[in-house]
């Protein structure tokens, strides 16, 4: 049987194929401003014999093509435990929401918490703040390692984050440091979410937002823990996605 598991974000699109077990292939895009194509172009050439949706568009996907669907909490526990069957606790920081899991010992979710309303703490906010800065987002997390001296940053709204960083370059701030206490602040409203479900190891962390260097070393340091990163952070609720697709199929 060859399933499909696909991720609706509201800034990507991931698509996994699982066969026999194993990930035989793997696709992303952008959702752009219509995601159900973006969706379909993806899904062109790629055989399968079940499919399942799961992210904030799983329900625009399940209307188009008549598919089942599965909550992200739940797409997320699955991917999660098939990656790491040890894991405890997920922490999934995307573009624009975040969320917070914890497992009970058989790998499923005994607790969760969601920020899905709200850039702040979110791949969105820190693109804002890396554009304001002068930094493509690759290089954000980079720059933010290299301060001497992080900064407070005392907003965690979007626009008057903006307009306190503005502020604090025309001041001749750093950026470097200005980086740094940006970066500590998504830390600290992620750490906030993380003790609501309690944190036990391993601790795993997904998302777009796990590809920053900085954010990754904060969370370690913080928490006093190493930090489990896929190869791939984005793919783990198409993983348990189509996992769950080739159980019910």
């Amino acid at each position: 049987m060859r399933n499909v598991g696909i991720d609706i974000g509201s800034r990507t699109i991931e698509l996994i194929v699982v066969e026999g077990g194993e990930v035989i292939e793997s696709k992303q895009a952008d959702s752009g401003f219509d995601p159900m194509t973006q969706a379909g172009a993806l899904l062109e050439g790629v055989g399968y014999d079940h499919i399942t949706a799961t992210g904030y568009g799983r329900h625009l996907f399940e209307l188009a093509l008549d598919v089942p669907t599965v909550t992200e909490i739940k797409a997320y526990a699955v991917g999660a435990n098939a990656l790491f069957p040890d894991v405890q606790t997920i922490l999934d920081i995307g573009g624009q929401d975040s969320k917070a899991i914890s497992l009970n010992g058989s790998g499923k979710v005994a607790k969760f918490e969601m920020n899905d309303r709200c850039a702040a703490g979110t791949g969105k906010f820190l693109e804002i703040m890396a554009h304001t800065l002068g930094y493509s987002l690759d290089q954000f997390g980079v720059g933010a390692l290299e301060a001497k001296n992080g900064m407070q940053i005392s907003s965690m709204c979007t626009v008057f984050a903006e307009s306190e960083v503005t502020s604090l370059v025309a001041r001749g701030e750093d950026r470097r440091d200005i980086a740094l206490g940006l970066h500590r602040s998504v830390v600290q409203r992620a750490l906030s979410m993380l003790k609501r479900v309690t944190v036990k190891e391993p601790i795993l962390f997904a998302g777009g937002v796990a590809r920053n260097p900085c954010i990754r070393l904060l969370l370690e340091e913080t928490l006093g823990a190493n930090i489990l990163v896929p190869e791939n952070p984005q793919m783990v609720g198409a993983l348990g996605a189509a996992i769950l697709g080739g159980k019910s199929g």
